[in-house]
């Protein structure tokens, strides 16, 4: 067992102060650490976005690429990181993410590396991408395929979308969310919030549905807490003026601090899950460890997480129908489901036993 050598690639790196493929990196050292594994850990980092670089964290060792992480520089971030990989000698790569995928044929005639690549979302589809930019990623994503000895999707629906389009096998491994709970709450972080609140909490993106929230909430006296980064596009300034003066609305910064977010999340009543895109919402599973109910886009991605057993909107109008019509009973039978759900299938002593096990076979 000690000859493996994995290295975890196209993340920004960890700890992880980002995004969801940060979070996986970050608990697959931490499970590695916890059961003290023999094979060596090694994980790829953006030296622009730590203004430290240690050597080590936890049982992984840390190798600093001077690029971004993410936009353009993702693709030379990404390749950089597999050329040197390999060059070190590691012979199980965890790419996470397709920016990288062009060189995977390269590296297949130069490397016997075993490849794995969670492919995430089907990631051309989204709205932002357009022209050369959607044309390239899912190119990408055909190569990510084609290269790689196995494909990790964490919903079912981008597997089959995998197994439908490639007529590939794919290996179907989900998020974590238990580590939402591990902060203790900062009460500071609640001063001035309702006792109760539905909450929303996700990248002020079109695809994230939005405004259908924000406008199905305003035909309501029920108060809601959108947690996003307002400030980052004319599309999220727009809405923070149109809905910053609504009296039952709370137009909130974004919230990164694990114990303000613990806080935040612990006093919400219900909660909603806009997303579109993706697979399966690193921010979804999360919340559902809370046990409150879910009022989720009726995509298939949410669907198929949630196991058919949240309450899905496809309009302003829908959501705020049952926003209004939720019983005590029903909410509660809900929060119960979405726990129950959590428990079964969101642990990250789970999804890191899966990931190992794929990794060392």
């Amino acid at each position: 067992m000690s000859h493996i050598r994995i290295a975890i690639l196209g993340t920004v790196g960890v700890p992880g102060n980002y995004g969801g493929f940060e979070t996986l990196a970050e608990n697959l050292v931490n499970f590695h650490a916890g059961i003290a594994k023999e094979e060596q850990l090694a994980v790829y980092c953006s030296a622009k976005a730590f203004s430290a670089h240690p050597d080590r964290y936890g049982s992984a060792k840390l190798r600093y690429i001077r690029l971004d992480a993410n936009g353009v520089q993702s693709i030379p971030y990404d390749i950089f990181s597999l050329l040197d990989a390999v060059r070190r000698g590691d012979n199980r790569l965890l790419l996470l993410g397709v920016s990288g995928a062009l060189s995977l044929p390269l590296l297949r005639i130069f490397s016997r590396a075993r490849i794995v690549t969670n492919i995430d979302g089907i990631e051309w589809k989204r709205e932002k991408w357009k022209g050369f930019a959607k044309t390239f990623l899912r190119v990408s994503e055909w190569a990510a395929v084609r290269f790689s000895h196995n494909v990790i999707a964490d919903n079912q629906a981008i597997a089959d979308y995998i197994t439908e389009t490639y007529a590939a096998p794919c290996d179907i491994i989900p998020y974590g969310g238990d580590h939402a709970l591990n902060a203790a709450p900062d009460p500071a972080a609640v001063e001035g919030l309702p006792e109760g609140y539905a909450l929303a909490l996700c990248r002020i993106e079109p695809e994230n549905n939005v405004a259908m929230i924000l406008e199905a909430f305003s035909r309501l006296d029920v108060p809601l807490v959108f947690v996003g980064n307002w400030s980052r596009s004319d599309y999220g300034l727009n809405l923070r003026a149109r809905y910053r003066d609504h009296p039952n609305i709370t137009i909130h910064n974004p919230i990164y601090e694990p114990h303000s977010l613990r806080a935040i999340r612990d006093r919400a009543s219900m909660y909603v899950h806009g997303h579109s895109a993706g697979g399966t919402n690193p921010s979804l599973v999360e919340m559902m460890h809370f046990g409150i109910p879910v009022l989720a886009y009726g995509c298939l991605f949410n669907r198929h997480t949630t196991e058919e057993k949240a309450r899905y909107f496809n309009s302003a109008a829908e959501l705020a129908d049952i926003v209004c019509t939720l019983s005590p009973q029903a909410a509660a039978q809900t929060g119960a489901d979405m726990g129950e759900i959590a428990h079964r299938r969101y642990t990250w002593d789970q999804i890191g036993k899966a990931y190992f096990d794929l990794l060392e076979n």
